[in-house]
C-alpha cells in the first residue's frame, strides 16, 4: 500500500480525491487534510497568506500519523503566487516540516507537462486576470511556452466549486489554441476527475487538471506509476526519456 498525503485549503471541495483513488484501481491510499484559510478570495495577498509555511507545517503531523510517504500542497494559486523561487522555498519548508518528500500543484503541472513531452500550452484558468498572469509567468520560468490564456475572472473558491461540466468544457474550449500541445486547467476547486477522457476527446489533445496532476505528482514522489486510462493521457502514456 502506498499512502499519499495532501494538504488542501479547507474551503476547497475535496470530492475529486476519493474519485481519483477509486479510478487508480491500485494499492494507493489518498489522505487529505484541510488547512486553515481565513478568507475565500482570489486576491494575491490572500493566496500568499493561505500558503504560508507556518500554516502548512501546522497540519503535516496528521499526515505523518496516517503513514503518508509524500505530501503535496494541493493548491495551484497558493503556490505559484510566491513566484518561482518562493514556490521552491515553500516546498522545501514543507518537506522539512513533514520529514518526507514534498511538492505543490504548481510544480505538478510543470512535471506533468514534461512527462507527456509538451512545451507549448494553453491556460484555462478560472482566476482573475492578474492571478492567471502569475501562473503563466510561473510556467514560463519552468521553460514552458504559454501560447494562450483564458481567465474566467471567478473571484472565490466557492464560486469556482459551483461549476459543473458545461462551464468546465466551455472554459477549456475557449482557452485552446491550435498552437497548444496541451490545455492546463489550474484550479483544485473544480471537479474535473470525471471529465478527463471526454475533455481530451473534445479538444483532441492532452488536458492537465489540478487535482489530476496533484495526485500524479505524489505518485511521482514515491516512485509509483499507475496506469489509469480514466484519468487521461498523463496516466496512460509511457514516460518521456530525457536525453
Amino acid at each position: 500500500m502506498t499512502a499519499l498525503g495532501f494538504l488542501c485549503p479547507s474551503d476547497h471541495p475535496k470530492d475529486d480525491y476519493p474519485r481519483i483513488e477509486q479510478l487508480l484501481a491500485s494499492d494507493v491510499r489518498v489522505d487529505v487534510i484541510g488547512t486553515d484559510t481565513d478568507e475565500d478570495a482570489r486576491r494575491v495577498e490572500v493566496l500568499r497568506r493561505m500558503g504560508a509555511a507556518d500554516r502548512l507545517a501546522a497540519d503535516v503531523e496528521a499526515l505523518r500519523l496516517a503513514g503518508a510517504e509524500a505530501v503535496v500542497w494541493a493548491s495551484t494559486s497558493g503556490s505559484f503566487v510566491h513566484g518561482w523561487e518562493g514556490a521552491h522555498e515553500q516546498v522545501r519548508s514543507l518537506a522539512r516540516a513533514a520529514g518526507m518528500p514534498a511538492s505543490s500543484t504548481s510544480f505538478a503541472f510543470v512535471h506533468a507537462a514534461q512527462e507527456i513531452g509538451v512545451r507549448r500550452v494553453a491556460l484555462a484558468a478560472t482566476y482573475p486576470d492578474d492571478v492567471a498572469g502569475l501562473f503563466a509567468d510561473f510556467l514560463r520560468s519552468a521553460g514552458l511556452e504559454v501560447v494562450a490564456v483564458r481567465a474566467a475572472g471567478v473571484g472565490s473558491a466557492a464560486d469556482a466549486a459551483a461549476w459543473g461540466g458545461p462551464e468546465l468544457f466551455a472554459l477549456a474550449e475557449q482557452a485552446d489554441s491550435g498552437e497548444a500541445e496541451a490545455v492546463l486547467v489550474p484550479d483544485t476547486t473544480l471537479h474535473t476527475a470525471a471529465h478527463l477522457p471526454a475533455l481530451e476527446k473534445s479538444l483532441g489533445k492532452p488536458v492537465l487538471t489540478a487535482n489530476q496532476v496533484t495526485v500524479w505528482e505524489a505518485l511521482r514522489l514515491t516512485d509509483r506509476r499507475v496506469n489509469a486510462p480514466a484519468l487521461g493521457a498523463l496516466f496512460t502514456r509511457e514516460p518521456i526519456v530525457q536525453v
